[in-house]
């Protein structure tokens, strides 16, 4: 058994190596930013057809937060190629926050596709500074799929809770 351990952590060692190698040499961060976008967009169309009903759930009452203006303000963390939009209910206005920048023609695309939302504006920013974003100005926060990639859960967590109005509701699933 021991031998057996052994051999997969080798395995996997040098599996690994070219990741090490290429981040050693300060690229693997530009491939990661700049490819990533590309295999996201790819591997939500599948995700989506999978996981619709449970989106549709999950999303189901979003309305209910709508300000006093009626019109419902969301921000998106961690929005990637904006595979949740087709699920947001019409006329919902979006804020799209994500680190990445390379994300922002698939947004626009998947905007194109979706327009029954308003689209405001996206901010290229960390979770965890959010600072663009005004306190207590939007009525739903939307973090799918993100809490586990942010460098500080506690920190990204007290930046929805900053910037939601004090009857907002933070919508998350790992």
């Amino acid at each position: 058994m021991a031998l057996t351990v052994f051999i997969l952590q080798l395995a996997v060692c040098i599996l690994a190596f070219p990741m090490y190698l290429l981040n050693f040499l300060g690229i693997w961060s530009w491939i990661c930013r700049t490819l990533f976008p590309h295999f996201l967009a790819w591997v939500s169309v599948i995700y989506n057809e999978k996981m619709a009903s449970k989106k549709r759930e999950l999303f189901s009452n979003l309305q209910e937060f709508a300000g006093p203006s009626g019109k419902l303000s969301l921000l998106e963390v961690g929005c990637g190629t904006g595979t949740n939009f087709k699920f947001y209910p019409p006329g919902c206005r979006v804020t799209c926050v994500d680190p990445n920048p390379n994300f922002e023609k698939f947004l626009i695309k998947s905007i194109a596709e979706n327009r029954h939302l308003e689209f405001e504006r996206f901010l290229v920013a960390a979770g965890e500074n959010m600072h663009n974003v005004a306190d207590g100005s939007v009525d739903v926060v939307v973090c799918t799929l993100v809490l586990c990639s942010v460098k500080s859960q506690e920190q990204t967590l007290q930046e929805v809770y900053r910037v939601l109005r004090p009857i907002g509701s933070f919508i998350y699933k790992i």
